[in-house]
């Protein structure tokens, strides 16, 4: 079989381990595609992305389109004459004149057991959910959100106190183990894509900041399972005051006779705070600008003992 031409477009951690699954596997794509340096770190410096770090350090030419809605990024990508495109946590839509450029079309890595959390942040709605598990599959590009049909899945159990961050990385890593098993069974025409059952789809948007805040007028269960979702991205927070304290651990117990937001203990095992329903208890806290500390150094910081939060 002729060694297809590949367009690889991706961004993040999770893209750049199914670009570097190829290129170890010997099939290093004709380009790469992902999107522009973007200020990072504290220095706010314009930094590569994952994806684009691998690719240099591989020699593999790349491109960096703002969007790929005008003519001139077509046409730049017409005359790679792909075969196929694998795209992975890529972050821009690709339009149908893109779709259509590679003869064997789009395949995607996506980081869920579809139909269920078609969208951006499938990972972090899994956990939010209170899934028992995830999984990654390898789906045939539409014009539609993640609605393709699925060649392949692979499905995992969420631990019980699994974060995002944990469950990425296993998802990355099993997604570009996926991706090297079957790209040729798929490109052969040997592995056929079954329609995804629509009527099952649920949907996954984009995090926003104000996603990971923790009301206490929820139920303690649901607000551990926000903790977990959002570290380690951008990581739950609650208010005291004028600090925005984020909680990197938290367990749920049962309840007390409390109003919601209530500090009923701050020892050395944690902060329990009274909840919607059940008692949150905080284990690990970070302050503005400071370290994440346990809960007992936290609280000798701050007295916490009975304050409402």
């Amino acid at each position: 079989m002729t060694t297809p031409r590949i367009i690889f477009a991706g961004t993040p951690e999770f893209a750049a381990a199914s670009l570097l699954a190829l290129i170890d596997s010997g099939r290093v794509p004709c380009a790469v595609l992902t999107q522009p340096d973007r200020p990072a770190g504290r220095g706010k410096n314009l930094t590569a992305s994952p994806v684009k770090q691998v690719a240099l350090a591989h020699d593999v030419p790349i491109l960096q389109p703002a969007t790929l809605k005008d003519e001139g990024s077509v046409v730049a990508l017409e005359a790679l004459r792909p075969d196929i495109m694998i795209v992975a946590a890529y972050g821009l839509i690709l339009p149908r004149s893109v779709l259509d450029i590679p003869r064997m079309g789009c395949l995607n890595v996506h980081a869920s057991l579809l139909p269920r959390w078609r969208g951006a942040a499938p990972i972090q709605a899994a956990i939010l959910a209170g899934d028992d598990e995830s999984g990654v599959c390898l789906m045939a590009m539409e014009a539609g959100l993640d609605t393709g049909p699925v060649f392949v899945c692979r499905a995992m159990a969420i631990g019980e106190r699994e974060t995002a961050g944990e469950l990425h990385d296993r998802l990355a890593a099993a997604g570009s183990e996926l991706l090297v098993q079957h790209l040729d069974e798929i490109i052969a025409g040997k592995l056929a894509a079954k329609p995804q059952e629509d009527d099952l789809a649920t949907y996954a948007p984009k995090v926003k900041p104000a996603d990971a805040m923790l009301d206490w007028h929820e139920p303690a269960i649901d607000l551990v399972r926000r903790v977990r979702a959002f570290n380690p991205v951008p990581g739950a927070w609650f208010m005291i005051g004028d600090e925005r304290i984020k909680c990197w651990a938290a367990q749920s117990q049962a309840g007390v006779d409390a109003p919601a937001g209530t500090v009923i203990a701050a020892g050395p095992d944690g902060i329990d705070i009274s909840c919607g329903e059940g008692v949150l208890k905080l284990e690990t806290l970070q302050r503005p600008g400071k370290r994440p500390v346990t809960a007992a150094e936290f609280s000798s910081q701050i007295d916490l003992a009975g304050r409402q939060l």
